[in-house]
């Protein structure tokens, strides 16, 4: 069954259209509860609620509250607090679910609703139909008899700070390192610079200043110009970008260059590979470049690749028993410190990695280079656009064989195709592209 309200990672739009909106949260929060109750008949389940900086989410926060104890469930409110840190909490105070308040790294007018399940695990598909399925139901008030309760919970964030640290090696600090953070205004402000300061390093921090209008705007993980900035203005050996719910990271080194969540991720890999603790291989999407498969080949690390999104990149790595994946945005996986992709906990395994390697970021990815992408969104009216691409696609991937690849992907949002080609030559990646695209556009 396909899904009406759920994307890849919850539910999102702009505030005050549906299906932001206070009356349509508020149902979700009551179906949602009334899943949780159907599923747990013996005790009255217990929720927590986390959100980002967004003006939005207090109104969010209320609506949520409302539907979740009118359906008899009660509810822990942390307050701003990033997405791991309320998957992290879920598991630790063993609650049956958590629920977010944010729309990641999109701006402050956007806003979403994403659960984690017991355990602190994302939602699987088959509890999102069940709520999908409630949705379309009444909904009826529980008598007051059997209402749940809300409260808001302390000491929350320094919960997730003192995890957040036990995930770095003991026998490493951070002393000598100078780090530039950028909180891009959201959820991490009052967690990231903290732990980075008691590891032990100095510290400059930008996007540490939320007003509820400012996330992501101009700071962060998708906006890595300003992180780039300071650290060669600041001379700092690193700087750490994340987004406005903190599960994201791009990291700059001190000559101002950006690596991205495939180089991230190659670094950790290495490291552990190196250290004969890499658990299996790794698991990218079919946008991940290509040169990085092909380098973690010669060291022997087998390589999978899942869909886009990382719910799917978590999917195949329990289906492996492998640990480490993510996407070049930032979303990285390293199961065996966190159930869910966590930038603060990323970022530490990237400067432990490096301690471990003794290298520099430049040194770690030496042996490899992005080969060069060109992607071209090609907007279609329902057409048969794999029929019309299949001649090109096929002559293309004849032309490319040992040096590229090529990635249709009909866009889930909106009646786009989006043609991708990878090749170790930009030229023959511009002219592929260009060649599949025009194809798809003339039937378009």
């Amino acid at each position: 069954m396909s899904r009406k309200y759920f994307g890849t990672d919850g539910v999102r739009g702009e505030v005050g259209k549906f299906p932001i909106t206070p009356e349509f949260v508020m149902k979700l929060g009551y179906a949602a509860g009334r899943v949780l109750v159907n599923h747990d008949q013996d005790s009255r389940p217990t929720v927590l609620i986390g959100k980002d900086t967004r003006i939005s989410g207090y109104m969010l926060e209320a609506a949520l509250q409302a539907g979740f104890t009118a359906a008899g469930v009660n509810v822990l409110l942390t307050g701003p607090l990033p997405t791991p840190g309320i998957a992290y909490l879920t598991r630790a105070l063993r609650l049956e679910a958590g629920v977010v308040i944010s729309a990641s790294h999109n701006p402050f007018q956007d806003n979403g609703i994403k659960f984690f399940a017991e355990g602190g695990n994302k939602l699987d598909d088959a509890l999102e139909l069940e709520i999908e399925a409630m949705l379309e139901q009444p909904m009826a008030t529980n008598v007051s008899l059997e209402l749940g309760r809300a409260r808001r919970i302390d000491g929350a964030a320094e919960r997730y700070i003192e995890f957040c640290k036990s995930t770095f090696p003991n026998e490493l600090s951070l002393k000598g390192l100078k780090l530039v953070v950028d909180c891009a205004n959201g959820a991490t402000y009052h967690i990231a610079p903290k732990v980075f300061h008691e590891l032990g390093a100095e510290l400059v921090e930008i996007g540490c200043e939320p007003s509820g209008y400012n996330i992501n705007d101009k700071v962060g993980a998708t906006y890595p110009k300003t992180l780039q900035a300071a650290v060669v203005e600041h001379h700092a050996d690193f700087g750490i970008a994340l987004d406005g719910d903190g599960d994201r990271l791009i990291m700059v080194d001190a000559a101002g260059s950006v690596y991205d969540g495939d180089q991230l991720i190659y670094i950790i890999a290495k490291a552990r590979a190196a250290r004969g603790e890499l658990k299996g291989g790794v698991v990218g999407t079919v946008m991940t470049n290509l040169a990085m498969e092909l380098a973690l080949g010669k060291q022997g690390v087998p390589f999978g690749r899942a869909k886009v999104g990382d719910r799917y990149v978590l999917e195949m790595l329990h289906a492996d028993g492998w640990q480490v994946g993510g996407e070049a945005s930032g979303h990285i996986l390293c199961l065996d410190k966190h159930s869910t992709g966590d930038g603060i906990i990323s970022s530490l395994q990237v400067l432990a990695s490096l301690k471990q390697l003794g290298m520099t970021m430049a040194e770690a990815c030496g042996d490899w280079q992005p080969f060069p992408q060109t992607l071209i969104n090609v907007r279609h009216n329902g057409c048969d656009w794999k029929r019309a691409a299949a001649e090109p696609l096929a002559q293309a991937e004849t032309a490319l064989q040992g040096r590229g690849r090529v990635v249709l992907r009909p866009s889930g949002t909106e009646p786009v195709v989006r043609v991708m080609v990878e090749a170790d030559d930009k030229s023959l990646a511009d002219t592929w592209a260009r060649t599949i695209a025009q194809a798809i556009e003339q039937v378009a």
